[in-house]
């Protein structure tokens, strides 16, 4: 892995955290213990820098036995993590809300590699993060690792999807990570508008920008790129069309997996998160921009009277 990458990845993770993303991680430590080796913060808010609505963070435990007293939780975080449960606190800075996701080290170092058979976690941590608790130096080093892979992973997986002329692409950062979050939004239940898919790489341009730098130089270095080069404010890469095309039909086949695992989570996520369904609507509006009204009846018993608000969110593509 580059060096130059995981040190500037490190850096990322080292700024202070804001106040309220400390008291959360401070009360998410709470519920599971020494079991607890990371916590990292991410998401909207940390782009806002803001802690109204719902801050989101990934707990890195050492296994799922010592993170829970509940086989049942156990059992379910390892067939298909992470366990994602939301957490209201009240505090000096007022109620303060996250959602918060538990996975084991070793999974969530599969899960940002390029082995891994979706981007659910490496599109996450090519964002910007920051580390709220490590338990120790090798905790900080090992978040710093994975954050790293999660970059070079989400160059690597999505850049071939760029126009190429035979063996060559040239293309600028911008269309790379605008490419990257159009796709990875769209292998989830996350309908995104091209707003917002644009407004994630814009917040931070320079940060991105010399990313996938790094990212396109460790790749070069490893042999996965014939070679790398920069054209003024563009890079220029060159990769076999036939590894090209490999790449883009794995992708492909296997983005329906993706959308299985996503619907699988939404629904195991209804026994770990608590009262979901506000939460779920709340998202849904703000990605679609449209509201969407439910009865009291089905708000309490979602699975049993929710069915035609459901059948009519799918029919409009609202969530995928």
């Amino acid at each position: 892995m580059h060096l130059e990458l995981e040190a500037r990845i490190a850096e990322e993770l080292a700024r202070p955290a804001p106040e309220a993303a400390c008291l959360l991680s401070d009360a998410i430590r709470e519920r599971h213990g020494d079991a607890v080796a990371a916590v990292l913060f991410y998401g909207s808010c940390l782009r806002k820098d803001t802690h109204e609505g719902v801050l989101d963070f990934y707990v890195l435990v050492d296994d799922y036995r010592s993170a829970y007293r509940s086989l049942y939780l156990c059992l379910v975080n390892r067939l298909v993590p992470p366990n994602v449960f939301f957490l209201a606190q009240d505090t000096a800075l007022g109620t303060l809300r996250c959602k918060y996701a538990v996975i084991s080290r070793a999974d969530f170092e599969r899960g940002v590699s390029t082995a891994s058979l979706v981007p659910y976690f490496w599109a996450r941590f090519a964002q910007p993060a920051r580390v709220v608790h490590a338990r120790d130096d090798d905790a900080r080093s090992f978040a710093a690792r994975c954050c790293t892979r999660a970059v070079v992973t989400l160059v690597r997986r999505l850049s071939v999807f760029l126009p190429a002329t035979g063996d060559t692409q040239r293309f600028s950062p911008a269309a790379l990570w605008h490419e990257a979050f159009r796709r990875t939004y769209g292998s989830e239940l996350r309908t995104e508008s091209a707003d917002t898919v644009r407004s994630n790489y814009e917040t931070e341009p320079a940060r991105y920008d010399a990313l996938a730098g790094f990212a396109l130089e460790a790749l070069r270095d490893d042999g996965w790129l014939e070679d790398f080069s920069r054209r003024g404010a563009s890079f220029e890469v060159v990769l076999s069309a036939k590894r090209r095309a490999l790449a883009r039909l794995r992708w492909q086949l296997e983005r329906p997996l993706c959308k299985g695992l996503a619907v699988v989570r939404l629904f195991k996520n209804t026994t770990t998160f608590g009262d979901w369904v506000p939460y779920i609507l709340w998202k849904i509006e703000r990605h679609t921009g449209k509201p969407v009204e439910v009865t009291e009846r089905q708000r309490r018993h979602p699975f049993l009277f929710g069915w035609p608000v459901l059948a009519r969110l799918l029919w409009q593509r609202d969530i995928f």
